[in-house]
């Protein structure tokens, strides 16, 4: 089941899901086949919402007073007393999916895509903070098979990467300051290493 607790700016939208260009019957198909792939049994409620609710789910739940872009909330399973028939829970920040879809050149639709691909293996019981890259790998493979267009677990470390990548560059271009002196002809014809490519 997919519930839209719509923006505040598209509240009085008499067709929400149309104006954001999304379809409920179009991401339950794609949730049904993701859950197939995963092989996790049961059912997956998500909340499509705002920031704000995000933002107070991620405090209250994660201890983190922040918006996210998704959050799983795991059913647990038989062994724990749970015979409910669900897997568990899914909440999407709209708001914070239509910035990065923007970001990532491509729609909503499939931004919400990554979201919800990525939920379903933290509601599988995979971990990306916790594990030695088996998510990562898993949701690489996914990807190809269910044709989502990205993984959010790659574009996170892809960021990290270059983030990495700049300080390790700022830190070289001032170890040639400290090491050049005063000399600004040497140091302004440092180049940086990082290529065009890999900065954006």
């Amino acid at each position: 089941m997919i519930t839209l607790e719509p923006p505040r700016r598209l509240a009085d939208d008499a067709a929400p899901w149309r104006r954001l260009g999304i379809s409920a019957s179009g991401l339950a198909r794609f949730l049904n086949r993701a859950r197939a792939a995963v092989g996790l049994a049961g059912e997956v409620h998500v909340l499509l919402a705002d920031d704000a609710t995000l933002q107070r789910l991620n405090r209250t739940y994660r201890g983190k007073n922040k918006p996210t872009d998704v959050l799983s909330f795991p059913a647990g399973d038989a062994e724990e007393g749970n015979d409910s028939g669900v897997a568990g829970d899914l909440a999407i920040s709209l708001e914070t999916a239509e910035r990065q879809a923007e970001q990532f050149g491509h729609s909503l639709r499939d931004e919400v895509r990554v979201l919800l691909l990525h939920g379903v293996l933290h509601l599988a019981g995979f971990d990306h903070e916790t594990d030695n890259g088996e998510m990562a790998a898993r949701e690489a493979e996914l990807r190809r098979e269910l044709r989502v267009t990205t993984s959010l677990i790659a574009r996170v470390n892809g960021a990290t990467a270059k983030t990495r990548a700049k300080a390790d560059f700022s830190a070289s271009l001032r170890n040639d300051k400290r090491m050049v002196g005063n000399d600004k002809r040497v140091v302004g014809k440092s180049k940086p290493v990082a290529s065009k490519r890999a900065r954006s």
